[in-house]
Order: C-alpha cells, then structure tokens, then sequence
C-alpha cells in the first residue's frame, strides 16, 4: 500500500490559518500539520489539535518569522529582537548555531508543554536547508525520535521517499497520482490552507494562494479522487 501524507505548513501562525487547516483536515484529504510555537495562533492551534486527534500534528521550526521564544539571542535577530528575515539566510551569513539549537529546541518544549506528542518536525520557509542548518536540525530529529521532512539529506532519520512542493501539480487527477507513486511508496505533500485574517494579510507575503489550496484541498472531486484510490492511504508521519 502506498502512503500519502498531505502537510499543511503554519499550524498557530493565526486564527485564519488556524481554522483553514482544520477545515481542510475535517471536510478534505488534509491528514497532517505542522506547529509554530512562536506565532499568536498557538494556543487556539494547540487546543484544536487536541479536539482533533486524528490529524497528525509536528513542529514548524521557525527562524525568519516572528519573535523568538528566548530572549537572550544576539546572532538570529535584528535590533528589535525579532527573527531576522528569510533574505538574511539567501545570502552568505554567520550566526550562532548554538543559539539556533536553543531557540528549536525551546520551540519543541512549548510544543510538549501543551500535552501534545509531535509526529514530526520540518521547519518555516525550509531554513532547515541553509548553511549548517542541517546539523542542527537533523540533532534535534535524532534527540526526540522524529521523522523529517524530506527536503535535504538525512542520513539515518525517518522520512518519506519523496517531498512535493505543489498541491496543484502533485495531486490534480489521476495521472498525476499514477506519476507521484510509480517510483515513491511513501510522499509527503506540502500547502497551505487558510482563510485570510489580518494577521495574515499584514504580515506575510504568500496570502491568496492560501485560499485556493483551501478549496482544492475540500473539493468533491479531489477528495473522492484520493480516497477512491484503493492503491494510496492516506496517514501521518506516525504510521511511517
């Protein structure tokens, strides 16, 4: 049996997002999210995901969005104490990186503080690609127990055969299907539902995009589509 894992990156960035994903998971083929918990939507992300079990629920590391749980960093933030942005990393940079491993590592403790047992760990705008990012990443995945996502090389770590950018692409009809598992048992596909809120629209640049993988993820074709496939299961990165 094949396996297929539908991710929704930004679980807890904010109420929209917060509520987009779960709508995706309840009336979609969604099965999986991932956890920033560093964003004003944590708390209520937290609570949803409690009241929805059966969705999986990992860790979002973030490093270029927000502020950061610790207040002590001098090396990843700009002089107002925020995350410095994604553009800092595109280019040659220097940080502390054990400055990094506490700030994720914090990120997972807020995580487990809620009760909540992560399936998985991935990270925001994949900075866990970047420089030695790697290392650290892949240490903290080895620390818990953790499977990743597959967007780097991972040597010993759990993690799926193959990782799709594109909902749109990966997903749209059966070729597409036939394509994406003829030579991957195991696919983890990235997006973002959302419904747009202030927060959202204020604060990042990847907004009305959110509103269509929202409704491609809870179109009636797509879902009978997926879950007609007797071939595909859809699951989580716990059942990997």
């Amino acid at each position: 049996m094949k396996k297929l894992i539908i991710n929704a990156d930004d679980f807890g960035y904010s109420r929209g997002v917060n509520h987009g994903i779960i709508d995706s998971y309840q009336y979609g083929v969604l099965t999986s999210t991932t956890f920033m918990a560093n964003m004003p939507g944590a708390d209520q992300a937290a609570a949803l995901a409690k009241q929805n079990p059966g969705l999986g629920v990992g860790v979002h590391l973030v490093l270029t969005c927000g502020r950061p749980l610790l207040n002590n960093h001098r090396t990843i933030v700009d002089a107002k104490g925020d995350f410095r942005k994604l553009t800092f990393y595109e280019g040659a940079f220097t940080i502390d990186y054990d400055e990094v491993y506490a700030e994720w590592k914090a990120q997972i403790e807020k995580f487990l503080s809620y009760g909540l047992q992560p399936t998985h760990l991935d990270s925001h705008h994949h900075i866990n690609s970047f420089g030695d990012m790697p290392q650290v990443f892949l240490q903290l995945a080895r620390e818990y127990g953790l499977p990743v996502r597959n967007n780097m090389e991972q040597g010993e770590v759990k993690t799926t055969n193959f990782f799709a950018y594109l909902i749109e692409t990966a997903l749209k009809d059966e070729q597409s299907l036939n394509e994406l598992f003829s030579e991957h048992d195991t696919v983890e596909v990235m997006s973002h539902p959302a419904y747009l809120d202030k927060t959202l629209l204020s604060t990042s640049s990847f907004t009305y995009p959110r509103v269509d993988e929202l409704e491609f993820l809870t179109n009636p074709e797509i879902v009978g589509l997926i879950q007609g496939r007797s071939d595909i299961q859809l699951t989580t990165f716990k059942e990997l």
